[in-house]
């Protein structure tokens, strides 16, 4: 269909929809514009009761060589109005498809709503959004999450099943790749960004999507680091540390929210009334609709809180789930619930508005094509400033963890050796949530540095990511012996971090530690590349190496972000967002854990009866907040405004920070409190604020903080929220152990 066809048939089904709908929901009446609650009350006065609980349903299509499959059966059900939303369908060209036969065939012409998991990108993918964290760049994650939207919207899509903004302190769970990490602030930060990033200001525009907060609630807190495991926690714990996230989503504006696999306080959360509707809907005021996750009603079957599906639709749907994914309970049971009393038609009512808010706000009643157009999809997808902006994501996402001699960043003329089973790896790139991203366009590091070097790269796999073959291991010495500087890219296979992807060790699968050994023997520079979704215990290949950058799973752009670091085309600032732990057995392992009654470092050396291991220390290898930069910062003249502040007033924290080193760069500075006497126990520290500084070679600037008595609050020990008087203790600093430190009083 050409762009003249398109616009004819575009304005012939307006022209359809205004008639029809003139007659149930009349947008305007005696010269005044009905709200939209005013037209979604008109339409769900005439549906019927088959077409309200198809708005509930939510049915995905499956996929050939050829793209998305469309199965009659399902298409039936569509046009009936038993199925109201798709998910995993996309492309303008088959969307229209379907759209068009919605608006010719079915009774009241109710648009479809089209939904996919767009994680990190959808055509351009960018950083696995634990990189993105590692920038510390809220700016720059909104922006990636704004070229998001704008490729899933032009590639036929409504709604994006994003941001995930689940605080995990287990790297063992591999959805840790999705999220920001460990601490709750910054969570905050970065969950309001991608909800901007996605919806922008105004939802009924095409280059904009509808956001999906998940998962409702807790779902990082799986107990030992399992995937759909429990959750086991006290409210306090709850709402001080895993709730946060969510609120800062929901109050940038997000409108859906994705229920979680997990239980709380033993109750599965797709049938939890406390998550669902006492904190969602009643303390927070949330106005969209609440989805289930992939078949999470029909599970609650084996949780062993219902004895089948129908029950497990009643229980789901009277405890706030209004739309359900896949699991075709709804479609199934929750007409015969109604006609059986245990669900309330006026609660079905109001689920069905909820959800058809959404597709008024997103402009599909006023134009249901606004998202199908084949020319704009290919203006917009891998437009050239959408792969600049991944180039520049990624690049801003590694983190640089050693560095020992200035061995990076390299010079052209050295002639370097590149091993590895992900040197060469394109698809790797991607990581596991690559949405509609492609694998064929993504030069690898090795065709990267090739590129750039402008010369063929000396380069041997020498083993597979995760099996116990060592055949390749004389083809990587060999070339090697041959170089001036090896450079070895080590880490997981993409599908190793992500969901269903739960380890339990963290060390470097298959033989690539021995790999690195062997050629260590050479006594070579040695600079080790990890692309990985999660923390790794990497304490030998540390000391093997000279220099160890953590490049996460960088995306569309990531081979010449790669190049680009280790060349110093771009000096590496992020900083990790997550600790890395020496060993599986110190997980969970955090900045802001308790001080505990007997602290090591509060006891004689030598002293036993403290809170250690006995077989090794507490330290973790990296600690949150970690990253080196090719120049270095110096800290100074930290100041406080006050030493005293009452309730009202604003304490200024100030610092200065000099670039005492040869390179310009970014420096993230980093604030810390703590609560010295609480009448509950506080961590040892929290982080309350950062500031992304540029400095040139030789400049300093002062950085500026403000503190107020609500950064200082909590939930006290009656559960109230607010701040106690007392001491406390405020850091600033590079990373989370190395800091300035004074005190100040709260009156």
């Amino acid at each position: 269909m050409d762009n003249k066809e398109f616009g004819l048939m575009r304005f012939l089904y307006l022209l359809l929809i205004v008639t029809i709908l003139l007659q149930s929901c009349r947008t305007q009446d005696n010269g005044r514009v009905k709200t939209i609650d005013e037209r979604v009350d008109s339409l769900v006065s005439v549906m019927t009761l088959d077409e309200k609980v198809g708005q509930t349903v939510l049915n995905g299509y499956g996929w050939d060589v050829s793209g998305p499959v469309m199965r009659e059966t399902n298409m039936k059900d569509i046009l009936d109005g038993k199925i109201g939303n798709l998910f995993n369908a996309y492309t303008a060209e088959f969307n229209l498809k379907l759209q068009k036969e919605v608006m010719e065939k079915s009774r009241l012409k109710i648009p479809l709503l089209f939904g996919y998991d767009v994680i990190h990108g959808h055509k351009t993918i960018f950083p696995i959004p634990l990189g993105e964290a590692s920038s510390w760049d809220i700016p720059a994650i909104e922006k990636a999450s704004r070229i998001a939207a704008k490729e899933a919207a032009a590639n036929g899509l409504h709604w994006v099943l994003a941001p995930m903004v689940d605080i995990c302190r287990d790297p063992r769970w591999g959805r840790v790749t999705e999220g920001a990490g460990e601490d709750t602030y910054l969570a905050c930060e970065i969950a309001k960004a991608r909800v901007k990033g996605f919806q922008g200001d105004d939802l009924s525009k095409r280059n904009t999507v509808l956001a999906c907060v998940k998962h409702f609630a807790a779902y990082g807190a799986s107990q030992a680091g399992r995937d759909y495991h429990t959750v086991d926690m006290s409210e306090r714990v709850l709402r001080e540390v895993y709730l946060p996230p969510y609120k800062a989503a929901i109050d940038a504006g997000a409108l859906s929210v994705m229920a979680s696999f997990n239980e709380y306080d033993g109750v599965p959360a797709h049938g939890s009334s406390f998550l669902l509707k006492d904190i969602l809907r009643n303390e927070w005021g949330f106005k969209g609709f609440v989805v289930s996750d992939y078949t999470g009603t029909n599970e609650m079957v084996n949780h062993g809180v219902v004895e089948d599906t129908k029950g497990a639709a009643e229980l789901a749907f009277n405890s706030g789930v209004e739309m359900e994914i896949q699991g075709n309970t709804y479609f199934d049971y929750l007409k015969d619930l109604v006609l059986e009393g245990k669900v309330k038609e006026e609660q079905l009512d109001y689920a069905v508005k909820n959800i058809l808010k959404m597709k008024f706000k997103l402009g599909l009643f006023d134009d249901p094509f606004q998202y199908c157009d084949t020319i704009y999809e290919k203006e917009t997808l891998y437009a050239p400033e959408h792969l600049e902006t991944a180039h520049d994501m990624a690049c801003k996402s590694m983190v640089l963890l050693k560095n020992e001699s200035n061995v990076l960043p390299l010079s052209k003329d050295k002639k370097i050796a590149l091993i590895g089973p992900l040197a060469d790896s394109q698809d790797d790139m991607l990581g596991s949530w690559s949405a509609a991203g492609e694998a064929h366009i993504i030069p690898s590091i090795k065709s990267a540095v090739s590129t750039f070097t402008g010369r063929d790269v000396l380069y041997a796999k020498g083993c597979n990511v995760d099996d116990a073959d060592q055949s390749g291991f004389d083809a990587a010495m060999k070339v090697a012996k041959k170089s001036d500087v090896v450079v070895m890219v080590l880490g997981e296979s993409r599908f190793m971090s992500g969901e269903a992807a739960s380890r339990t060790s963290l060390d470097l699968p298959g033989v690539q530690t021995e790999l690195l050994e062997e050629v260590s023997k050479l006594g070579k520079p040695i600079v080790l590349v990890l692309l990985n979704g999660r923390p790794l215990t990497i304490g030998k290949e540390v000391e093997l190496s000279d220099a160890v950058l953590e490049a996460w799973y960088p995306g569309t752009a990531g081979g010449k972000s790669v190049v680009d670091i280790l060349y110093g085309e771009r000096i590496p600032s992020g900083k990790l967002t997550i600790t890395f732990p020496q060993n599986v057995g110190q997980i969970p392992i955090h900045y802001n854990m308790k001080n505990t009654g007997r602290p090591l470092y509060s006891q004689p050396p030598g002293f036993k009866y403290t809170s250690r291991y006995i077989d090794c220390s507490n330290d973790p290898l990296f600690p949150f907040g970690y990253g080196l930069s090719y120049t270095k910062f110096e800290y100074s003249d930290l100041q406080l405004s006050h030493s005293v502040i009452g309730s009202r007033d604003t304490l200024k924290v100030s610092v200065q920070i000099k670039n005492i080193g040869d390179y310009d760069g970014d420096e993230i500075v980093q604030l810390y409190i703590r609560d010295l006497v609480g009448s509950v126990t506080r961590p040892v520290k929290e982080l309350k604020g950062f500031k992304k500084v540029f400095l040139k070679t030789g400049e300093s600037k002062i950085v500026n903080f403000y503190l107020s008595a609500n950064d200082l609050s909590f939930y006290r020990k009656d559960m109230s929220w607010g701040f106690e008087k007392g001491d406390f203790d405020v850091f600033v600093g590079t990373n989370s152990n190395d800091c300035k430190s004074a005190k100040f009083k709260l009156n």
